[in-house]
């Protein structure tokens, strides 16, 4: 055999060995026999990239708590034109949820309003004491309630749907509201607002009494005098 092509063959065998060998040294990742073998493994090679974002990503931020629904701030006034006269009254509680009964009373304005969880529900001209006789300023509570209550001060006078507000005899109560009349100190409003208004409070109801202070939507009632 020549010598030439002996030694070709050798070198033939042995670059077939070396491929052997560096294939065996250098494995790689075996192709897959399909189309949709070839998206599983694209999905399944991408799945540690696509979740490390999410676990470093921010944590999901809780709602926000609705502030609790607080009773002695005013949610509404009643719609009524102009200034309340001498006599006129307004009442009106559809709708309104129940809740605690706040009543203020505004000495410059001459006028009482009710105010049922935030809600005002009722408003009247009142009759107020004089200068020597003031309607005193400040917070009461309704200490006592009597329906038929005649002064034991004032010569038997007639306080119907009476609410005591002092010990010295400051009430709330049921009157003639007319002009240039006035009281010796006490609330007087008009029997059929009277009559309501008795209906709904409880002993220990506030009345706030203050003197041309203006509140508004969304004012607190609390702390107002």
């Amino acid at each position: 055999m020549d010598g030439r092509i002996f030694l070709a063959s050798g070198f033939i065998a042995l670059a077939a060995v070396a491929g052997v060998l560096v294939m065996a040294a250098s494995p790689s990742t075996p192709e897959p026999a399909s189309l949709a073998e070839a998206n599983v493994a694209a999905t399944k090679a991408a799945e540690p990239a696509a979740q490390a974002p999410a676990l470093a990503s921010k944590p999901e931020e809780k709602p926000e708590v609705a502030a609790k629904d607080e009773p002695f701030v005013i949610k509404r006034i009643l719609p009524i034109d102009g200034p309340i006269k001498y006599g006129d009254w307004h009442w009106d509680e559809t709708n309104v949820p129940d809740g605690p009964i706040v009543i203020t009373v505004d000495l410059d304005a001459r006028v009482l309003s009710v105010f049922k969880s935030g809600y005002e529900i009722g408003a009247t001209a009142v009759l107020l004491g004089t200068e020597d006789k003031p309607t005193p300023l400040g917070v009461f509570p309704i200490t006592q309630k009597d329906i038929d209550h005649v002064s034991n001060i004032y010569t038997g006078a007639p306080m119907p749907y009476m609410q005591r507000l002092t010990d010295d005899g400051i009430t709330l109560h049921g009157s003639n509201v007319e002009l240039g009349y006035a009281s010796h100190g006490c609330i007087g409003m008009p029997d059929p607002f009277a009559a309501k208004l008795y209906k709904l409070t409880k002993l220990g109801d506030k009345v706030y009494i203050t003197r041309g202070k203006q509140v508004g939507l969304g004012d607190s009632l609390e702390g107002s005098s």
